[in-house]
């Protein structure tokens, strides 16, 4: 109870300031012609305002200033996440080139690591340390720009990137409490509760996107908060960022090489991401496609948590995971429609499964577009 009343305070302020913020931002975005664009990827119709993450942005940034005496080292993080957020804002508008967008995300990562010192150091997996201090910076940007752009990526469906968000904060928070980490466990306490405050919004039937401005800021933190743990040298802290952000990160991996298979470019949008496959080729609803992302992102957060105190069953079940994620992967031609590695193994070996056009392993085949 003693623990609920202390972190009452975070989530609750940037909760009333969220739930008070986002239909005034809906109303600015209205005003301003803020539109989320049909095209051939999107499963939205009508005019829905794509600037739901002000309302993120200033719950989480007046929470922050009434509740949290802030260091250099969250005042580098903050001022980051400004410029983040103020080119999401600016994509948001005017739609800009990809490259000027990425300018931007790149320039926010280099405030916290210039002035914030939350670059990695040695770190520690399995008992073996790694000095990584020559390449730490490098690392340390990488991670941030590519997070950053994972969340936005995913940012396909209503409530997905915001729910996945929420998920992931709390598990960082979680940890961080464990950890000893008061500072991890409050900033993502507040963005919690920003992200809570907006979420009534944006689940299917979505009356307000998050935007731009919302996805890059919230991947911009949670890539912090997770450089922030990094700094105590533990396994876990180097592991449960990337354990927690597996559907973004694993998206965004696939998605790289997938286009690049193709001849195409990094940046070009396609209707292959992991949502658009339960959607349309496994024929899941919205509103379950959503659910069952949260759950698979519910299931990789307690993987972490279970390592934090139990290091082998921890990796048992994050083990697990992975092996049914790549059977999802090879099944659903997520890559290619001809990448089976694993079931032409056993075609060739045991002579099953077979061949069937209505199988689950052909699903790449199946179109459930209406």
């Amino acid at each position: 109870m003693n623990l609920v009343l202390g972190a009452l305070p975070y989530f609750g302020l940037a909760f009333i300031l969220s739930l008070i913020f986002t239909p005034i931002a809906k109303r600015i975005g209205f005003y301003l012609g803020i539109y989320a664009q049909e095209n051939d990827r999107t499963v939205h119709h009508g005019k829905i305002v794509r600037f739901g993450g002000l309302a993120i942005f200033l719950a989480f940034i007046m929470a922050m200033s009434f509740l949290v005496s802030a260091d250099d080292t969250i005042n580098a993080i903050l001022i980051g996440g400004l410029i983040v957020f103020l080119g999401g804002v600016l994509d948001d508008i005017f739609d800009l080139r990809p490259l000027i967008k990425l300018l931007f995300i790149m320039a926010g990562a280099l405030v916290p690591l210039l002035g914030g010192n939350i670059e990695l150091g040695i770190i520690n997996i399995l008992g073996f340390e790694f000095n990584i201090a020559p390449v730490s910076f490098l690392v340390s940007f990488v991670w941030i720009v590519g997070v950053a752009n994972a969340v936005n990526l995913i940012d396909g469906l209503d409530g997905l990137a915001g729910g996945i968000s929420f998920i992931v904060l709390c598990v960082i928070g979680l940890l961080g409490f464990f950890m000893g980490r008061r500072d991890i466990c409050v900033i993502a306490l507040i963005l919690v509760g920003a992200i809570g405050g907006f979420l009534p919004y944006n689940f299917h039937p979505a009356s307000i996107f998050m935007g731009d401005c919302g996805a890059l800021f919230l991947g911009y933190m949670i890539a912090c908060l997770g450089l922030l743990g990094f700094k105590t040298s533990t396994f876990i802290t180097l592991g449960f960022p990337i354990i927690v952000l597996f559907i973004p990160l694993a998206d965004t991996c696939l998605a790289i090489i997938r286009r690049k298979l193709k001849g195409q470019k990094v940046s070009q949008a396609d209707r292959l991401h992991l949502h658009h496959i339960l959607m349309y080729k496994i024929g899941l609803s919205h509103r379950n496609t959503v659910l069952l992302l949260y759950g698979i992102t519910i299931a990789f957060g307690l993987a972490a948590i279970l390592m934090y105190f139990h290091e082998g069953l921890g990796f048992v079940l994050l083990l697990v995971l992975c092996i049914v994620a790549w059977l999802f992967i090879a099944l659903t031609g997520l890559i290619n429609p001809h990448f089976h590695p694993i079931i032409g193994f056993c075609r060739r070996v045991f002579h099953h499964p077979k061949k069937t056009n209505d199988a689950f392993f052909e699903a790449n085949k199946i179109d459930h577009r209406e």
